[in-house]
């Protein structure tokens, strides 16, 4: 059975784009980036809002000879994984491998999740804030970058409870910090 993890980077007060709408103070750096390719590696399928699969469609796009290793690699990854984008505005996707729903359904996530021998992931604050109250969220895997920024497109949703168990954790060179939780459930889930 599989797991269903959200990762993101996010400010230090809990943002994953400033009010500008920007995210350059959470550009990874190529320890940080190695480190989230692992992270991601296992996951074959990712589950994605429309703001999410519009910042990471790029990697379809990229010249893989001009990218340097690490995110070459990524750009691979993303390149052969499955894609399930939820979006009540788009009207087609342009990547490959890449499904379009109108909405996200937690039953079908969680039976895909169940079936799969391997981590789906899930993308964007508000789609893995939706999982998180709909109880199909399993991980929630954070890189905090050493910035605060004010406002902006928060990591979760506020007013969001979750019940959280830490197990892994790491610092890096450039002084942001990876955080590693399991969603806590009641004696019900």
């Amino acid at each position: 059975m599989g797991s269903l993890m959200y990762f993101n980077s996010a400010s230090l007060d809990g943002y994953i784009a400033g009010p500008d709408g920007r995210w350059d103070w959470a550009t990874p750096d190529a320890e940080v980036h190695s480190f989230v390719n692992d992270l991601v590696a296992p996951a074959t399928t990712h589950l994605l809002g429309r703001r999410a699969y519009e910042v990471m469609k790029v990697w379809d796009d990229l010249p893989l000879d001009d990218l340097p290793p690490v995110e070459r690699e990524f750009a691979l990854q993303w390149r052969d994984v499955d894609k399930v984008v939820y979006s009540q505005t788009l009207e087609a996707v342009s990547t490959g491998r890449t499904e379009l729903r109108p909405a996200f359904d937690p039953e079908e996530v969680r039976a895909m999740t169940d079936a799969s021998a391997t981590p789906l992931a899930i993308g964007g604050g508000r789609l893995a804030s939706a999982a998180a109250r709909a109880g199909v969220l399993d991980e929630v895997h954070v890189v905090v970058a050493p910035a605060v920024v004010g406002g902006g497109i928060r990591f979760l949703d506020e007013g969001l409870r979750l019940d959280l168990e830490l197990f892994a954790e790491r610092r890096f060179g450039n002084g942001s910090v990876y955080l590693g939780y399991r969603v806590q459930r009641g004696d019900d889930g």
